[in-house]
């Protein structure tokens, strides 16, 4: 997610207040943020789900209807999303 100079404290902010919630959603299994080194308003959040059912549920929850409104505004280009298959440990 790439978000406007003046908004990348404001999301971290937000993400701050939600990340337990976001955690202890059914099926997620870890959460984390990670900011680019060489662009800082340019940040990933890292989550581990059980399988896809968990995280399409997540994104119809309350929590993510709370945190989207209020993330989706300080963006600076569309966000992005993907979602990964783990081949090798």
């Amino acid at each position: 997610m790439t978000f406007r100079t003046e908004s990348a404290e404001a999301f971290e902010q937000i993400f701050n207040e939600y990340r337990d919630r976001i955690r202890s959603a059914e099926g997620c299994t870890h959460v984390s943020l990670l900011r680019d080194i060489d662009n800082p308003r340019i940040y990933f959040t890292y989550t581990h789900w059980e399988n896809a059912d968990f995280l399409e549920n997540y994104r119809h929850s309350a929590v993510f209807g709370e945190v989207w409104p209020q993330v989706k505004p300080l963006f600076a280009a569309p966000a992005e999303a993907w979602s990964t298959m783990l081949l090798e440990y």
